[in-house]
Order: structure tokens, then C-alpha cells, then sequence
């Protein structure tokens, strides 16, 4: 089990409308929200899990946060890419151990910290320098860094998008939720080939089965 929080640790807080508020420990310092006032010592050296109560009497959840938690809540430059979508990037580029991975565009850096937290390597690409620092900030808070080199030519591309709805669980009613969350952004996968001309393979087209082209 982990030990208990301390300085210089994320914190996950969440009040009684599930609202999330992820912070760093400091100590003598405090975080202010609406809910109230919490001082940043009464939560060092307390355990995860707990209940601790603010200055105008509302109580907050103290969790350590997930990697979830963290892409979500954390300062952001650019549009991050959603816990749904990470997952199927991981499966679908079959991210693991000692795989290196070259990112075009690091954003904020959700990709990079995932793809390290599975055991890759990376590199990024950024263009715009204050994307890069924001980025390099999140992944080092949470990960660290590390580098890598890939390049050859890709074939089988394919797009798709997730879409992800929760689901209102209350005594016997059981109903979808009316907010969900759907299209946050295109997900493109191409697998590495052999250079020069391929064969027994056709263009997808509407209709399509899943039959391999016969060689004529």
C-alpha cells in the first residue's frame, strides 16, 4: 500500500457534486474554491481515501490521482487527447515495453505520459515552443522523460473515432446518461511495410467484405 501523502505530491479532491480539483502539496500553502478553504498541511502525511473537511464545512474526497485524473486536470497548452481515446492508441499501435515511439506534436503531453507509463520510449515533435515547455512540465511532473528514432513506410491505413456514454444506475432504473462523450478526435493507424509495391490487397470501399482480394 502506498504510504502516506506528502510535499511536493498530486492530489486528487473531489467534492460531493463529483467535481475534481487535482493540486500539488505544498506545504503552508492553501487551495481555494468555492466549496472553501483547505490547508495543504492537514492533508501531508494523511492517508489517501479519507474525508477531510473545508473552511465553509463541505467535505472533499482526497484521492492520489490516476493517470486518467491527471490527463484530464492538468494545466493544459493545447487540446489534450481523452483517457478513451489513449486506451485504443495504445492497442491499436500495440504500445508496450521497449517499444520507441516518434510523436508529431506532443500537445500537452497526455500521449507522451501514457506511452511512457506503458514502457515505451518517445520522442516528440513540437512546433510551437510554449506547447513544448507546458508538455515537457506535465510528462516530468508526472513520468519523466525519454527519447527515441523511428522511420519507415506505412500501409493498411485506417480512421475511426470513439465514442463513450456512461450509464445512470439508480435502484432498478436503468437508463443511458444524457451527456456523453463522443467525438474528441480522429484516430489514424497505418501499419509499418516493406518498401516498394505490395500485392493481394485492395482499397476499402463501401460494402467491402472482410474476404482478401484474390491474386489475378
Amino acid at each position: 500500500m502506498p504510504g502516506p501523502l506528502v510535499a511536493g505530491e498530486r492530489v486528487l479532491l473531489v467534492d460531493p457534486k463529483d467535481r475534481r480539483y487535482l493540486i500539488t502539496l505544498v506545504a503552508g500553502s492553501t487551495f481555494h474554491t468555492h466549496a472553501g478553504i483547505v490547508a495543504h498541511d492537514d492533508l501531508i502525511g494523511s492517508c489517501e481515501g479519507r474525508t477531510i473537511t473545508g473552511s465553509t464545512g463541505r467535505s472533499f474526497l482526497v484521492l492520489r490521482p490516476t493517470l486518467s485524473d491527471v490527463v484530464l486536470k492538468m494545466p493544459r497548452g493545447a487540446q489534450v487527447i481523452y483517457p478513451k481515446d489513449l486506451g485504443a492508441i495504445l492497442i491499436a499501435a500495440d504500445i508496450g515495453p521497449g517499444q520507441r515511439v516518434l510523436e508529431a506534436g506532443v500537445g500537452s503531453g497526455a500521449l507522451s505520459m501514457t506511452a511512457l507509463r506503458a514502457g515505451a520510449s518517445v520522442v516528440g515533435y513540437e512546433l510551437r515552443a510554449d506547447f513544448a515547455e507546458r508538455a515537457r512540465a506535465n510528462v516530468a511532473a508526472t513520468l519523466g522523460q525519454a527519447l527515441a528514432e523511428s522511420d519507415a513506410p506505412f500501409g493498411m491505413a485506417e480512421t475511426q473515432e470513439i465514442m463513450r456514454r456512461t450509464w445512470h444506475v439508480e435502484a432498478r432504473s436503468v437508463r443511458p446518461d444524457h451527456r456523453m462523450v463522443g467525438h474528441t478526435g480522429f484516430l489514424t493507424t497505418a501499419r509499418r511495410i516493406e518498401a516498394g509495391p505490395t500485392t493481394g490487397f485492395k482499397a476499402a470501399k463501401a460494402g467491402d467484405t472482410d474476404e482478401p482480394a484474390g491474386e489475378g
